[in-house]
């Protein structure tokens, strides 16, 4: 029979890095039991698959497996709760978004769903409403909100803080005026955090009611350690009805979820074609895909945006949808979405205060 208190002498030997304290004492090794010649714990991370994964995989087998008599170890390697998280691991506050009451980060399973033409639209039509609104464009494969904006290449500084630029009542700042448009973008691991924190931390937003996020596209890396840089972000889904987007959202949802990130809903991207006001409405990619992973995540469907020319006509000119035809059928539903974000942002506070 395994002896207990060596079982766990052992284990208070596997120390955090950058904590320098036992994983036992914090919490992070949990759930400790001893079945025969069996070892198993539950071994709980910030990231599930991040860098000090496998090192503290490796002590903790090399640890026990030094022990008489054991013959396996059964790890069970789970994410810390957002809650816990942040207890272990507070962010150093970032002097630039102290006066930004909510963040909405707009992801998308895949490119080509249209996740900036709404990221961009939402801005609008949240400041059109009354908010005072901020847009980050932290696209790191391809930032092109400054081309959607008609926005000057370089960004000023003022007292060691960036300036954001101040367009169609909104304060902007993206990595593509940090480069010129034809530069490559590179980004590894630390290096998006950084990245990330940096552009929240030293941009001088000032007092805003939200700030709107373009995270990259796709389930990698970089789209979750953004979202996870960003404090108390609300996740913003944006799908086509087709298989093969709403599969790839299926995806990046469960992925956001393993982290702990909170996901606001769902928005459908070129739900169907209108030819002329009064025509019935066409599903050129499918119907019902928003609808039915709607059901299935319990997440609300916010938004079914059509197929409109008329999007693509005005990214390209550097004037959005949402100024130069918010009555429009697609800028209502912008509004639309608009709405329902901050009737959520609202529910939260109350929640919190």
């Amino acid at each position: 029979m395994l002896d207990e208190n060596q079982v766990n002498k052992a284990l208070q030997n596997v120390l955090h890095p950058k904590l320098r304290k036992s994983l036992v004492d914090i919490g992070m090794i949990r759930n400790v039991t001893i079945r025969g010649d069996v070892v198993g714990l539950t071994l709980a991370l910030k990231s599930d698959h991040g860098p000090l994964k496998d090192k503290f995989v490796r002590d903790i087998e090399q640890l026990l497996g030094a022990i008489p008599g054991v013959a396996k170890v059964d790890i069970d390697v789970t994410s810390l709760s957002r809650e816990e998280s942040e207890r272990l691991f507070p962010q150093i506050p970032l002097e630039g978004i102290e006066k930004i009451g909510r963040f909405i980060a707009v992801a998308s399973g895949k490119g080509g769903v249209g996740k900036t033409t709404v990221a961009v639209n939402l801005a609008v039509a949240l400041s059109r409403i009354g908010f005072r609104t901020g847009l980050l464009d932290a696209d790191i494969y391809g930032p092109s909100v400054p081309l959607m904006l008609g926005l000057p290449e370089s960004l000023r500084e003022e007292g060691g803080m960036i300036l954001p630029c101040e367009k169609h009542g909104m304060r902007i700042v993206s990595l593509g005026m940090t480069a010129g448009e034809t530069d490559a973008f590179i980004w590894r691991g630390p290096l998006v955090s950084k990245m990330i924190r940096y552009l929240l931390g030293r941009v001088k937003w000032g007092e805003l009611d939200f700030l709107v996020i373009d995270l990259p596209p796709g389930t990698g890396d970089p789209s979750i350690t953004i979202a996870q840089a960003i404090p108390q972000a609300q996740i913003l889904m944006v799908t086509t009805p087709q298989e093969v987007s709403l599969a790839d959202v299926r995806r990046s949802i469960t992925l956001f979820q393993r982290h702990n990130l909170q996901i606001a809903g769902l928005v459908e991207n070129m739900s169907y074609f209108r030819c002329g006001h009064s025509a019935d409405p066409i599903q050129i990619f499918g119907s019902g895909g928003g609808e039915k992973l709607s059901r299935e995540t319990g997440l609300p469907l916010l938004g079914a945006i059509p197929f409109d020319l008329e999007l693509g006509r005005s990214g390209d000119s550097g004037v959005p949808l949402m100024l130069s035809a918010p009555d429009s059928e697609t800028g209502l539903v912008f509004q639309q979405v608009a709405r329902a974000m901050s009737r959520q942002a609202k529910e939260v506070r109350q929640k919190t205060e």
